[in-house]
């Protein structure tokens, strides 16, 4: 189990899902964590959900597209805490249409607002991050960033153009940020999960998840806290030879051969 003692974490989208599992988990394992969200209450139940386990965390509301409201989360926590060592750029879209992942089919049929949307919260969001959190970094000798992507950036479908982009672009901004700042004491990682049971899944109908479902190797599907502990590792003096790499965590579902699905269903039913 990984120590986090003496750290300082600032969590974006710490509200609920992937991001409260893991300021949970870094806060038991010795983390101060700042959990920010742009839902205020969520940011506030999740810090006091750390403070009732006996850990150390403030909340923060913050809109992660909007600069000045990243510059003041890192700035909060460096007056509550001294510092910044861990950042977790986990924020990303999740509400519905107009605004969520996009349905859209084609590229021609893209509406331009939505594409800038999708950019603007999970990419320009993490780079935002990035640029207020590494200064202070710097000045504690080091530091880890961990970005999460999505296995959407790793192939192309139908649909979900601006997301699976968007996450796309978050990739190479993580390797950007690694060689940047690898020398200087700075890692960044991301982290690229497939279907994993948060509440924004939780709110897409059992036939809209059946083709992720079936494609899954493991004989059960993800939930936030699998994500959790892979991003506390991460964090930890136990990943320090570890930077520029996107690391996925989908159950398998992209380790098969794309008939792979067909063959499984034929030989359940018997064929």
């Amino acid at each position: 189990m990984a120590s986090l003692n003496g750290k300082v974490a600032v969590i974006t989208g710490a509200g609920s899902g992937i991001g409260r599992a893991t300021a949970l988990l870094m806060a038991s394992r010795g983390a101060c964590v700042t959990a920010a969200d742009l839902d205020s209450n969520r940011a506030i139940a999740v810090a006091a959900d750390v403070r009732a386990a006996g850990g150390r965390a403030i909340h923060h509301t913050v809109d992660v597209a909007r600069e000045d409201e990243i510059r003041d989360l890192i700035a909060a926590t460096v007056a509550a805490f001294g510092g910044v060592d861990i950042l977790h750029n986990n924020a990303g879209e999740v509400r519905p249409e107009p605004y969520g992942r996009d349905a859209t089919i084609s590229v021609d049929a893209m509406d331009e607002a939505h594409w800038d949307h999708f950019m603007n919260v999970n990419l320009k969001g993490a780079m935002l991050g990035c640029k207020w959190a590494i200064p202070e970094m710097l000045k504690r000798g080091g530091g880890v960033i961990i970005n999460t992507s999505s296995n959407a950036s790793l192939a192309g479908q139908e649909a979900t153009a601006a997301y699976g982009v968007s996450k796309g672009g978050l990739n190479t901004l993580t390797q950007y940020v690694a060689t940047a700042y690898g020398p200087r004491g700075i890692r960044c990682n991301a982290v690229v999960p497939g279907l994993v049971l948060s509440p924004a899944a939780a709110s897409v109908s059992a036939e809209a998840l059946a083709p992720l479902v079936e494609n899954i190797l493991t004989p059960y599907i993800g939930v936030p806290e699998d994500v959790a502990y892979l991003v506390a590792f991460l964090a930890s003096d136990e990943a320090r030879y570890i930077t520029g790499q996107l690391i996925v965590i989908d159950g398998g579902i992209s380790a098969h051969v794309q008939w792979y699905t067909d063959m499984r269903r034929q030989r359940l039913a018997g064929g």
